[in-house]
């Protein structure tokens, strides 16, 4: 399977181990900067048409599992440092360039994982999938 082509495809950088926790041992100067490094990774991804979006997610969490989502359970749960902290969507030739992009991440150096994963047109199980018209994305 070819990863990289010449078109621009879809890839989400998922953030995981970003709680607070992780940041405690920096001083308020240490953090400051991490956050003024960390938007200025991001700025120039949206800047060069690299990033569509990206934000930050709550802790808070609820699973809904079971036929018919019997189980609902609200979280944080005690494994929350793998939890999902944010994510960033990416237009770029392909996981090659994703990877360079996330290695560049001034989180990592505090313990951050980023997990890249393509975005795909095709369901394994056959679900209609498609992306929402342009118009609609901007008004959000």
């Amino acid at each position: 399977m070819n990863t990289e082509s010449a078109t621009a495809n879809p890839y989400l950088l998922f953030f995981r181990n970003t709680g607070p926790e992780n940041h405690q041992r920096l001083s308020a100067d240490e953090r400051q900067a991490l956050v003024i490094r960390w938007n200025a990774w991001f700025e120039e991804l949206l800047a060069t048409g690299k990033a569509v979006e990206g934000q930050p997610l709550e802790m808070e969490t609820r699973v809904v599992s079971g036929a018919g989502g019997e189980r609902v359970t609200d979280g944080p749960f005690p494994e929350a440092k793998e939890a999902v902290g944010g994510y960033v969507r990416l237009m770029v030739s392909g996981l090659e360039e994703a990877t360079e992009i996330a290695r560049r991440h001034p989180g990592l150096a505090y313990g951050m994982k980023i997990e890249i994963r393509p975005l795909t047109p095709h369901c394994h199980l056959g679900v209609t999938t498609r992306a929402a018209p342009a118009a609609q994305t901007a008004s959000r």
